[in-house]
């Protein structure tokens, strides 16, 4: 049990809304794929400022994120369902100002330094988090937005929830980004969200998909509770990175004319060390599950890069653990750049048809499985520059949601470089400790700090 104490909660509406009208928006396929996934739970870290006391930061906060929903209203609304006869549902998001979750809660037995100078992240991170046990379907009697806003010893925890249909992780930073922004005293936004969904033609914005109503009101939970894993940061400096880069390039010289990203490279060196510390049998096939953003692959200018919504689907990479890893740093990155290749505009396009025609619903548990990595965010969101008018975050956690064995969260390092948050068994992430290379790239050094906090 946490010592995480609930202080108060309150409902955060739209700020000088003086519209009745109830704004409908239809949702694509895009967003109807993630009904069975968790909400997006990510938190950001701040020690405490000596010109801002607690009670100042919570009113001030709640201003603001009012303030905010004037530019995202489908934060502030919940999902709207049809249901027909067959047992399919269509369902859409309404405007009408039912409003945002805000938590204001206590952990003053715990610092910033027990979750940042941990080997592990501490359980109780998760706590610090709502809409924990969540379905994103449930969003239909639940909020959309939920914050929480945790205060610890020497700093606080602001804990941010999305239902995962509404958006992607763009859309989340770009909320967050926002919301930062209104919070330092602007009154306009430097990046106003396009809110109006993308569609291939005007049918699909009938899409029906495989489920009631009642299903939805339900609680959501399939039964599948994934066994407490350990989760652990590993940082990389942008000079590590390169040299991984500069290798994967030279070790397919001759053999293909893409060039391996520094991303590419580093995923993979993750890669291997992951499927080297699980002492799998040569001819086992392992999986490495991508995430493709649409915002730079779409020519059409209603995908821009504020286009706030889902634009995202899934790409898995495949290989022999014999391949990946004797094939070399070089092999692996090759294959993970031919993936990323092959999902060019036309096959979004294919993907989003064929999806209308025949909804899929997914779930993390069938993205993941034996022997599979699952990689979300991108060290491109801007996850540091959330200065909310008393100086910058000194960390960046997720919550709950959507982990299963094999989740990589990847973020920009708060000084340069590339952090992952790796989600494995404690074993697992040991022994990656003693794989050769894979600590020799690692920037930081194990911290001098005797808590550990395994799962029980």
């Amino acid at each position: 049990m946490t010592s995480v104490k609930v202080i108060s909660t309150s409902t955060i509406h739209v700020a000088n809304k003086d519209s009745t009208v109830e704004e409908e928006i239809q949702l694509t396929p895009w967003d109807l794929q993630f009904l069975l996934f968790d909400p997006i739970q990510k938190g950001l870290l701040f020690r405490n400022n000596p010109i801002t006391t607690p009670p100042i930061i919570i009113q001030h906060l709640k201003h603001s994120l009012s303030s905010t929903l004037s530019f995202f209203p489908l934060l502030a609304g919940r999902l709207s369902v049809t249901e027909h006869d067959d047992n399919t549902s269509s369902v859409s998001v309404i405007c009408n100002n039912s409003g945002a979750l805000f938590v204001h809660a206590v952990a003053d037995k715990y610092s910033v330094n027990d979750i940042v100078s941990s080997v592990y992240t501490p359980r109780f991170v998760h706590s610090l988090f709502p809409l924990n046990r969540v379905r994103n379907h449930e969003g239909i009697t639940k909020p959309l937005l939920a914050v929480q806003v945790t205060e610890l010893n020497d700093g606080f925890f602001v804990g941010c929830a999305m239902n995962h249909v509404v958006g992607d992780g763009t859309s989340f930073w770009h909320f967050m980004n926002s919301w930062a922004e209104i919070s330092r005293g602007s009154e306009e936004l430097s990046k106003p969200p396009l809110l109006e969904r993308w569609f291939l033609d005007s049918s699909a914005s009938a899409i029906r998909v495989p489920l009631t109503k009642e299903k939805m009101i339900q609680s959501g939970y399939d039964g599948f509770v994934p066994e407490p894993q350990c989760e652990r940061v590993f940082h990389f400096s942008k000079d590590k990175i390169a040299e991984l880069k500069a290798k994967a390039n030279a070790e397919i010289e001759g053999e293909s004319k893409n060039k391996i990203s520094s991303l590419q490279a580093l995923l993979t060196h993750l890669w291997r060390s992951v499927v080297g510390s699980q002492g799998l049998e040569p001819e086992e096939e392992v999986n490495y599950s991508l995430t493709m953003g649409g915002r730079g692959r779409m020519k059409s200018p209603a995908v821009a890069e504020n286009y706030f919504g889902n634009a995202v689907q899934v790409g898995i990479v495949r290989m022999k653990v014999k391949e990946l890893l004797e094939g070399g740093l070089g092999k692996g990155a090759l294959e993970m750049n031919k993936i990323v290749g092959l999902h060019t505009e036309e096959k979004m396009k294919s993907y989003y048809r064929g999806w209308a025609e025949n909804p899929r619903l997914l779930t993390m548990r069938s993205l993941g499985g034996n022997n599979t990595l699952v990689t979300s965010s991108s060290p491109r969101f801007d996850v540091y520059g959330n200065d909310f008018g008393w100086g910058k975050p000194v960390a960046v956690r997720s919550g709950a949601g959507n982990k299963i064995p094999g989740t990589i969260t990847v973020y920009a390092g708060a000084e340069d470089g590339v952090d992952f948050e790796v989600c494995l068994s404690y074993e697992i992430l040991e022994a990656m400790g003693n794989y050769p290379d894979f600590m020799d790239a690692f920037s930081d050094p194990p911290p001098n700090n005797n808590k550990l906090f395994l799962p029980n």
